[in-house]
């Protein structure tokens, strides 16, 4: 298996990081932007095969890699602190805990870095670290990977983030750039196929709502599975002008928020904001974009307050009450 072998549809980010490896010329940092789901980490994944390589690139190393099982490699992902102790969103899931706030890069895992790199490689030239979701640092944690970034030593760093404007722009001043785009049609099509998710290539609302993300074409197929039906056919009806009557009272918009909030984890209300614009998207194809601006804004919000810790139910209720004489 050839290096980037895996990587459809990303051919800038192919050729700057194969070019960084071949003329050697390795920055001691890099930001892989891009939206989620259109293969950042897998990049990460394979250029960490290629920077870990002591002589020649083998399978083994790479099952190393590809399982974090490598000494020289740390992955760091956000966390929920749950006891006094750090969960991964997998771990999380694992315990059951009802999450409904979004997990984040924290000091602890930061100084963790820096304790991993305070000691040299063991097998590889250098040591690798791999961030995902860079962008949920707060700024305490960012000042002090901050510190790291300067003085990295016999390390690369990979930020993955969604963009650079995500990052405090300190971090980003310290990384190279590999941009990450949405795919092709016949790309997003190929990668469905080749990680055995072909099914969904017939499932026209999830590919829509992932326009042009594998990752999130899945994500999405997952949770029309998962979601419950009658609370998604409620919420399309919400975005159909013949049908905004149903809206107009008070109290089904209440009982709707307090579904949300009591049946849906902090992912798949995030996921929701995504359905409601598609589906907003879907029933004005022949419309005004005035018309529906308003609407997508005000989703818009509500997503980004979810992500900032506002209490869920409220943000539901504001959503579907804010101006209820014309919005519903």
């Amino acid at each position: 298996m050839t290096a980037f072998s895996k990587l459809i549809g990303q051919p800038q980010a192919v050729e700057l990081l194969s070019n960084a490896v071949n003329r050697n010329r390795i920055a001691p940092a890099y930001l892989f932007s891009g939206p989620e789901g259109v293969g950042r980490y897998l990049a990460a994944i394979e250029f960490s095969v290629l920077l870990l390589a002591a002589d020649h690139q083998t399978s083994q190393l790479r099952h190393k890699v590809e399982t974090h099982n490598h000494p020289d490699l740390l992955k760091v992902e956000p966390t929920y602190l749950h006891q006094g102790n750090l969960l991964t969103e997998a771990e999380a899931e694992a315990e059951g805990l009802q999450r409904k706030a979004p997990p984040q890069i924290r000091v602890e895992q930061v100084r963790d870095i820096s304790n991993f790199l305070s000691s040299p490689p063991l097998e590889a030239p250098r040591a690798v670290i791999i961030i995902e979701a860079a962008h949920t640092m707060a700024e305490a944690a960012g000042n002090a990977l901050l510190k790291t970034l300067e003085e990295p030593g016999q390390a690369v760093i990979i930020l993955i983030a969604p963009s650079p404007s995500a990052l405090l722009p300190t971090l980003v001043s310290r990384c190279q750039r590999i941009p990450f785009y949405r795919l092709a049609e016949a790309d997003l099509k190929q990668v469905l196929v080749q990680t055995d998710h072909s099914d969904i290539i017939q499932q026209e609302t999830a590919l829509a709502i992932a326009q042009g993300s594998p990752g999130q074409a899945i994500t999405a197929n997952q949770h029309l599975q998962t979601i419950p039906s009658h609370l998604l056919e409620q919420l399309e009806k919400m975005t159909n002008d013949q049908e905004q009557s149903l809206i107009k009272n008070v109290e089904i918009a209440l009982n709707l928020a307090k579904e949300i909030t009591n049946t849906l984890d902090f992912s798949e209300q995030i996921w929701l904001v995504n359905y409601l614009q598609q589906c907003y998207w879907q029933s004005h194809l022949h419309g005004k974009l005035g018309d529906i601006l308003p609407k997508l804004k005000q989703l818009e919000t509500a997503r980004q307050q979810l992500i900032n810790y506002v209490q869920p139910r409220l943000v539901w209720e504001t959503t579907f009450l804010q101006n209820c004489q014309s919005l519903f």
